[in-house]
């Protein structure tokens, strides 16, 4: 009997310690429902303060300048990436204009020139300044925009069964619907998912409608050189290019913006500087420069040219034109009359690791990516 009254005891004060603790909380809640308003407004206020707190340290700290917002166009000078200066020894800065009479900017240049960070950088400026954020650039003049559109990497949808130009075609239909002559668009290589001939089809009557219809101030970033012709027909249009410095290794990227059209791409160069084999890179370059021989100058190539096959076109006859174009590149009997099989078939192989290496999008690829694209390749050349 003891014991039980014991028990009951304690679970007696148990229950009241809990009845207890329910009371107090309800008084709390109740103290702080009169208050509600109040502590709302406080806390807005604080996380108000915090955020200009932020803006004015990290102004201060990497030496942002004041933009002055409500311009009529962007007037930028020496505008900076907030995120790359931070990872990188040395960043170069670059200017951005566009107004009523310049809006959009056809940019052209390597992979890893600089494009897509100066893109990215002119649209962050953008943001932090309507913000209320300082900038980093030595001056920032610029308009208040409704929007920013962005079509930038490369990616698809599985699992809503969407390859990655019908993403890209997606977000690209979005832009034309929704922008604005008040909006900043960035483009970043569209087009690039489907063939050259559509890619540049579709990249030139965009330009062409988004200075047309919509006017809004765009930079678009092509590897489509032909692309920048149409400055020749839309008076809105201008070209930008990054400076890049041919070298014996490769090429040296200035990272610099520069008025103008490139003049290559220097896609066989990036290639060999990332770590392509020699075969493939020699074997591209020999593919280029047949390319570029037999190009007639107004878009149209011979078929008795095949750059692929160094003349030996589909249609030639005989079962081993092509088998004896391919020994002579790998310098066997130039008359085929011992027709090395095996450097043959290491030519072959060379083409297509070529081909596939001309569908890697150095730009987008992450380094795990990377690595395993050129560890394909490396196993199809069998090294």
């Amino acid at each position: 009997p003891e014991l039980k009254e014991r028990e009951d005891e304690i679970i007696r004060a148990e229950r009241r310690a809990d009845d207890l603790e329910y009371e107090l909380f309800c008084e709390v809640r109740r103290s702080i429902a009169a208050e509600s308003e109040r502590i709302q407004t406080l806390a807005d206020r604080l996380a108000r303060l915090d955020a200009f707190v932020s803006f004015a340290s990290v102004a201060a700290k990497f030496d942002y300048a004041r933009p002055e917002v409500g311009s009529d166009g962007f007037d930028v000078v020496d505008a900076r990436h907030p995120v790359v200066e931070r990872t990188e020894e040395r960043f170069v800065p670059n200017d951005a204009g566009f107004d009523a009479e310049a809006f959009v900017a056809v940019i052209t240049g390597p992979n890893m020139s600089g494009k897509s960070t100066y893109m990215r950088q002119v649209a962050l400026i953008s943001v932090l300044a309507q913000a209320g954020s300082f900038v980093p650039a030595a001056e920032a003049r610029l308009p208040v925009v409704d929007r920013v559109f962005t079509r930038v990497g490369a990616s698809d949808d599985i699992a809503g069964g969407r390859s990655t130009f019908m993403v890209e075609m997606t977000e690209l239909a979005t832009i034309c619907r929704h922008a604005t002559e008040d909006s900043l668009v960035l483009l970043d290589e569209v087009g690039r998912g489907t063939s050259t001939a559509d890619g540049f089809a579709i990249a030139r009557a965009v330009t062409e409608y988004l200075h047309d219809e919509v006017g809004a101030t765009t930079l678009f970033a092509t590897h489509h050189h032909d692309l920048t012709a149409v400055t020749d027909e839309l008076p809105g249009v201008f070209n930008l290019h990054f400076e890049t410095d041919p070298t014996g290794e490769g090429v040296a990227f200035d990272h610099a913006v520069a008025p103008g059209a490139a003049s290559a791409s220097y896609g066989v160069e990036v290639a060999k500087m990332a770590g392509v084999p020699d075969p493939v890179v020699e074997r591209s370059r020999a593919v280029l420069d047949a390319d570029a021989a037999t190009d007639t100058g107004d878009g149209d190539r011979p078929r008795t040219a095949d750059p692929r096959t160094n003349g030996h076109g589909p249609g030639d006859d005989g079962d081993d034109a092509g088998a004896g174009d391919l020994d002579a590149v790998a310098g066997d009997d130039p008359d085929g009359a011992t027709g090395d099989r095996e450097g043959a078939a290491d030519a072959e192989s060379a083409i297509r690791v070529a081909a596939e290496l001309a569908e890697l999008d150095v730009a987008t690829m992450t380094p795990l990516e990377a690595l395993n694209a050129l560890a394909d390749l490396k196993m199809e050349l069998g090294e």
